[in-house]
């Protein structure tokens, strides 16, 4: 299982391109589950985007609406709005591990992530979470807990 967050949709519409074209290569290579968490809170131009860049190179029916599944409830209403949950999970990640994530991006990937596992959506065995980067938007955020829904 892989978790990545979404808000141009260019991460994972490399993703989906790649499996699709791995899946053409060799059928028997076994399927892929990539969660897509939308930090946009625009999840319907998100699906737009990813598919009209899923497209190049590849026909019309290699890439579809199906292969384009955002989760949409962990955006917190809006694209770089901070809320409780995502705060929770940045602190969590700097407290277990020292891992660092941002609030627009990471942060709130991390937090559905975390709540997917505590809810018992993702179940045991091997799981890729996918940072990459941005934490450099961290310094716009210096006193989170203030900016909660600003």
């Amino acid at each position: 299982m892989i978790i990545v967050c979404a808000v141009t949709g260019s991460t994972f519409v490399g993703m989906i391109t790649g499996f699709k074209l791995l899946a053409k290569i060799d059928p028997s290579s076994p399927p892929h589950c990539v969660i897509r968490i939308d930090a946009s809170a625009k999840p319907a131009e998100t699906k737009v985007q990813v598919l009209c860049i899923a497209k190049i190179g590849l026909s019309e029916v290699d890439i579809t609406e199906v292969d384009v599944v955002l989760d949409e409830r962990y955006h917190a209403g809006s694209y770089g709005i901070l809320d409780k949950q995502t705060i929770e999970a940045i602190e969590y990640g700097v407290r277990m591990d020292a891992f660092i994530t941002d609030p627009v991006y990471k942060g709130k990937s991390l937090a559905g992530m975390i709540d997917m596992i505590r809810k018992g959506e993702i179940k045991g065995g091997n799981v890729l979470y996918m940072h990459l980067g941005g934490q450099l938007a961290l310094n716009a955020y210096s006193d989170m807990e203030n900016k909660v829904g600003a």
